[in-house]
């Protein structure tokens, strides 16, 4: 009773200072809002909207659970979860946060994962995506395409180690892998017809389904980006930052890092954009820490990142602490990787004096900085015509219900 008037308290207390700050830093907060607005309406928005569509159609359709029965004997003896995690995995890998448990909890609100299985698997399926990892952080921000491979294959496999990890979250349920034997095309075939003739949608319901419900949730990703933006800003010029990074300054010490990494790391903690920005720009320290903080940030994803995916598993009966215990773990492994593959990767693979028909390392970020570059140019169009579809097919819809009511 105590702990619980307590967490109403630092509530409410909490809320007060975050009004008061919006009132008393209205310029600041109106700069923070639009960098995060900007942030979602040129980004997030467009890059993540096809992939949220074509997923719930490859679940109307039963491709999913096709996917699931011949990833069976993958997924579940390496991470104890059914074969749909394999779909989630790569999708989540594909389109970047919060895509992972989005998808997370619509297999379990489709009832083909357990809860336990679910809290395995949105531990390892939320991670950035490539294009953010090459396009913005790598060439947008630290200006070297070798170290956007370094970042990646850290970041990767931090995700692949707290799969691994995550395999002894909860209990198994007894009866839980005795189908991981072989790959079965022939029952893998059968479930995809039996669910496309379980789902009866037709065509169009199903595309305005997954239409509104894409949208939906990404109109929700986008206010937390806002707010976070918000908070993050008004953080620094009430000197919490500040504060906070004095005592990471301690624990650099320690590993004998720059000092001038303590804020960047700490605004890392809660939005990764300008965490990995701030990180690039300090003078101070040599390229192997600032690759190690980047590595970490991108790894623990910040709080904005982990308050969207908060509020999408509010919506089932999963858990957020191990997914929140799975960052802080993913962002040590990445770090860990990040040190480790430097100069077997960085260094001597990547480095200038590469031997003779080493593997082209992108055409130098062209492509990626480019198609960045278009992404920024054309998203805000991508975004003003989602939205005006889906105020149309909310618009249709209504119409339609009142027509049926009367």
């Amino acid at each position: 009773m105590f702990r619980s008037k307590l967490k109403t308290l630092a509530l409410a207390i909490s809320g007060i200072v975050l009004a008061a700050s919006l009132i008393f830093y209205p310029k600041e907060s109106f700069e923070g809002s639009i960098r995060g607005l900007n942030m979602w309406w040129e980004i997030v928005f467009p890059s993540l909207l096809p992939f949220f569509i074509v997923s719930e159609m490859l679940i109307g359709f039963g491709v999913v659970k096709f996917i699931g029965v011949l990833l069976e004997p993958l997924m579940r003896p390496l991470f104890k979860v059914p074969g749909v995690g394999g779909f989630v995995w790569a999708m989540g890998m594909a389109s970047g946060f919060p895509a992972g448990a989005k998808f997370t909890a619509r297999m379990r609100q489709e009832g083909h994962i357990t809860r336990i299985e679910a809290e395995r698997l949105v531990s390892f399926t939320n991670s950035s995506n490539p294009l953010f990892i090459f396009g913005a952080v790598a060439v947008g921000f630290f200006h070297n395409t070798q170290l956007g491979i370094l970042l990646a294959v850290a970041h990767y496999l931090g995700n692949i180690c707290v799969g691994i990890m995550m395999r002894f979250h909860g209990k198994e349920s007894p009866n839980k892998a005795k189908n991981a034997k072989k790959f079965k095309i022939r029952e893998a075939l059968s479930a995809l017809h039996q669910t496309r003739l379980k789902d009866n949608r037709p065509i169009g319901k199903l595309l305005g389904d997954a239409v509104t419900s894409s949208i939906q949730t990404l109109l929700m990703v986008g206010g937390f980006i806002i707010l976070f933006s918000v908070i993050n800003q008004l953080l620094y010029h009430l000197h919490i930052t500040a504060a906070l990074a004095k005592f990471v300054e301690m624990i650099f010490s320690v590993f004998r890092f720059s000092e001038m990494l303590s804020i960047p790391f700490i605004s890392g903690l809660f939005e990764i954009t300008l965490g990995s920005d701030l990180t690039s720009r300090v003078e101070d320290a040599i390229l192997l820490q600032k690759a190690i903080i980047t590595s970490f940030i991108l790894a623990f994803s910040g709080f904005s990142v982990q308050a969207q995916v908060a509020s999408i598993l509010a919506q089932t009966d999963i858990r957020f602490r191990p997914f929140f215990i799975a960052r802080i773990f993913q962002g040590i492994f990445a770090g860990l990787f990040t040190l480790l593959l430097w100069n077997p990767i960085y260094v001597r693979f990547l480095g200038h004096n590469q031997p003779a028909g080493a593997l082209p390392v992108f055409g130098d970020g062209i492509w990626t900085k480019d198609f960045y570059h278009k992404m920024l140019e054309t998203g805000p169009l991508i975004t003003i015509c989602s939205l005006s579809l889906y105020v149309l097919i909310l618009f249709i819809r209504l119409k339609e219900s009142n027509i049926k009511k009367s």
